[in-house]
């Protein structure tokens, strides 16, 4: 294997990537791997730099593998885990868990993934199912679905930029085949 990228997260700056980062730098060395540290450090639910930055650089196959911890110290839910990991394996890139002893590169590495991807699609389904019965419970109780009104639902809405769009766009139809009328005459 050629060069790989270590990814390790922590959620908050009282925690530390060392534990993480002893034993998959170990791991890497008894593997005789090259490899590139990445830290992640007080990561929020949306914004995760460092790995948004790993992800471009794999996408350009500057890496071979990625090795992590723990699955969940890549990914924050089990769809986010899928879709990533599988657009690195139709890329040829491996991904690696190292407490979960889990290689994606392998036979079965693959066979656990799939597994995976098959209980991320159940439970998406079953979520809509529940989602799909509420929404039926709630209006055969005779609630009111979407979103409340607010105070700009009750303002009047100028429709005069709606309008002129839509008649600049007409007139740029027209002079594309070779009609040319004056903006008034589409509105």
């Amino acid at each position: 294997m050629g060069k790989i990228a270590i990814y390790t997260r922590v959620s908050t700056t009282e925690q530390t990537t060392l534990n993480q980062k002893l034993r998959l730098e170990e791991y890497a060395k008894n593997q005789n791997w090259q490899f590139e540290m990445f830290q992640e450090v007080e990561s929020s639910r949306k914004t995760r730099p460092i790995k948004a930055e790993l992800l471009q650089r794999l996408r350009k196959k500057e890496f071979d593998s990625v090795l992590v911890f723990k699955l969940d110290r890549w990914a924050r839910s089990s769809s986010e885990l899928i879709l990533e990991v599988n657009e690195l394996i139709k890329k040829g890139i491996g991904f690696i868990s190292y407490s979960e002893n889990l290689d994606f590169t392998t036979a079965s590495g693959k066979l656990h993934f799939n597994i995976l991807s098959a209980f991320a699609d159940f439970e998406r389904e079953l979520i809509r199912e529940r989602t799909i019965e509420g929404l039926n419970r709630a209006k055969q109780q005779g609630k009111s679905l979407g979103r409340p009104k607010g105070s700009k639902d009750k303002k009047k809405r100028r429709k005069s930029g709606y309008l002129l769009r839509a008649a600049r766009e007409k007139q740029q139809t027209d002079k594309a085949n070779g009609i040319n009328k004056g903006l008034d005459s589409y509105l």
